[in-house]
């Protein structure tokens, strides 16, 4: 009698589970490139902008199961990319200091480059093979530190602070510490799918981080120096393995 309890509770769970999902076995790679604005969150705080930087690299998707109407899958990527902060100097009015000797404002900017490695959760609406879909990308993203450098029209070593509002100058000759990051990538995007073609992708992906780059204990400098990301990017995807189904629209 137990056997054929269980063979009944597995034949039950197979048929519950061939009704709700439809199984996918759909590989693709390709390549993505785009824009990103960055900034690090100090406290005490550091009056800044955005800063613009490239991002590009490898990517890959592997498709499991369609689930109701959401297709769903394994999103990953492998990025260079620049990012970093870009100081505001303002004086005690909120207007840029200018610089005595050469009458431009004065500017600051560091750039820090990176390996960044997204492997996120996949989630689509729409169309697999021909056709848009809209999809959402979510998951953890990791960073190995490269290289750095700074860009200024003063000597950083000895600032105008007369006419600076904030005291705030650590950061500007300081380097990265932590050479590991890691953080939460979210994104939100819109897929055109072409049978022959592939799989042309256009997101909008925010990125926050979880560590800081500089250290952050009692006797340091910065209680926090963590990033958050705003990037913008197309991705070309190819398909190596796909599930063969004539019904897959």
């Amino acid at each position: 009698m137990k056997k054929h309890l269980l063979f009944l509770f597995l034949l039950l769970s197979a048929s519950v589970h061939a009704q709700v999902g439809e199984h996918r076995n759909d590989l693709a790679v390709g390549v993505n490139g785009g824009y990103v604005l960055s900034n690090v969150s100090f406290v005490p705080s550091v009056p800044q902008g955005l800063h613009g930087g490239i991002t590009g690299g490898f990517s890959l998707r592997y498709t499991c199961e369609k689930y109701f109407k959401s297709i769903c899958a394994l999103y990953a990527e492998m990025n260079y990319a620049k990012i970093g902060w870009k100081e505001e100097i303002l004086d005690i009015n909120d207007k840029p200091v200018i610089n005595p000797h050469t009458q431009l404002e004065e500017e600051f900017k560091n750039t820090i480059n990176y390996i960044q490695i997204p492997v996120m959760a996949h989630l689509g609406w729409g169309r697999e093979r021909s056709g848009f879909q809209f999809f959402v990308n979510i998951g953890p993203q990791f960073g190995v530190y490269l290289s750095e450098g700074s860009t200024a029209n003063y000597d950083i070593n000895r600032p105008n602070m007369a006419d600076r509002v904030s005291p705030v100058i650590a950061q500007d000759t300081m380097k990265v510490e932590n050479k590991f990051d890691y953080g939460i990538a979210g994104g939100l995007g819109l897929e055109f799918s072409h049978r022959k073609l592939g799989h042309f992708m256009l997101e909008g992906r925010y990125y926050f981080g979880l560590g800081n780059i500089y250290g952050d204990s009692k006797r340091d400098y910065f209680a926090r120096s963590n990033y958050g990301n705003i990037v913008v990017k197309l991705t070309y995807l190819f398909d190596i393995i796909k599930t063969k189904n004539d019904k897959i629209k």
